[in-house]
């Protein structure tokens, strides 16, 4: 079928084009997300075709499994907002289609960006607010802190690597606060970092822990997961930090560091 379009029609739409220069965008928005839902279902369909061995309408005699119509989903793409898509389904209920996550409703990349958002600081009912205006589909704040949970076992995975190939030759140890969310509420929590310095100049944070600065019992603690994780105390010649009572002496007296060289108080 050609499409065919008429001058004066032309003329109305630059018309408004220029009266609101804002809906020309948002016509081209609709026109791709109306684009790539189509382009989606028919490759869920030809996914289909290949899954069944047959094209549609096709009949064989080796399989009584075919077409049993689709179901409407929206999925949700980065720089393209929330696309219409038609899902199709077997009689048996085996198909299950690789190109949209039957679990997912918006691609991993808005997942990650709304980790970052979160871990900058902006809460969840924040972030379900202007997701529609972001993404074009509004996320509840339970899916946004669904999210936000998923980044615990990566960040677990990185505070407990393996340290056994870090060539440290010196520690700077010391004492921060953190904002942290607990319960609902944003707390000050006392955290203790422990920063290594490679034989080539490169900074590492080698340990993160909750735990009292002034207290050595904590510090001995973290010395005990660093060693436990495989770093080298003999390799370390230089231990940079503050004047806390106790903690020089607790830093070359752990197993970490069995020959220290120096400890110097600033």
């Amino acid at each position: 079928m050609k499409l065919e379009i008429t001058v004066p029609e032309v003329m109305n739409l630059i018309k408004e084009i220029r009266n609101e220069p804002d809906s020309l965008f948002e016509m081209i928005r609709a026109n791709v997300q109306e684009t790539v839902g189509e382009y989606l279902t028919v490759l869920m369909d030809t996914e289909m075709t290949h899954f069944l061995g047959r094209k549609r309408y096709e009949r064989s005699e080796e399989s009584d499994n075919h077409r049993n119509g689709s179901y409407d989903r929206k999925y949700t793409l980065k720089g393209i907002g929330s696309v219409d898509i038609k899902v199709p389904r077997d009689r048996k209920g085996a198909f299950k289609t690789e190109v949209i996550p039957r679990s997912k409703q918006y691609e991993d990349s808005i997942r990650e960006n709304l980790s970052v958002m979160f871990l900058s600081g902006i809460s969840t009912r924040t972030l379900s607010l202007i997701s529609e205006r972001l993404i074009g589909r509004k996320i509840s704040s339970g899916e946004i802190s669904k999210v936000s949970k998923s980044l615990t076992g990566s960040v677990e995975k990185w505070r407990e690597r393996d340290l056994s190939k870090e060539p440290v030759k010196y520690l700077y140890i010391d004492g921060t606060n953190f904002s942290m969310r607990i319960d609902g509420a944003i707390e000050k929590v006392p955290v203790l970092v422990v920063l290594g310095v490679t034989d080539k100049g490169y900074r590492t944070v080698l340990g993160l822990q909750s735990g009292d600065k002034e207290s050595a019992a904590s510090w001995r603690e973290m010395f005990k997961d660093l060693k436990g994780r495989g770093l080298d105390g003999n390799a370390i010649t230089l231990g940079v930090m503050d004047g806390l009572s106790g903690l020089e002496s607790v830093f070359k007296g752990n197993s970490l560091k069995q020959r220290s060289r120096d400890a110097r108080c600033m």
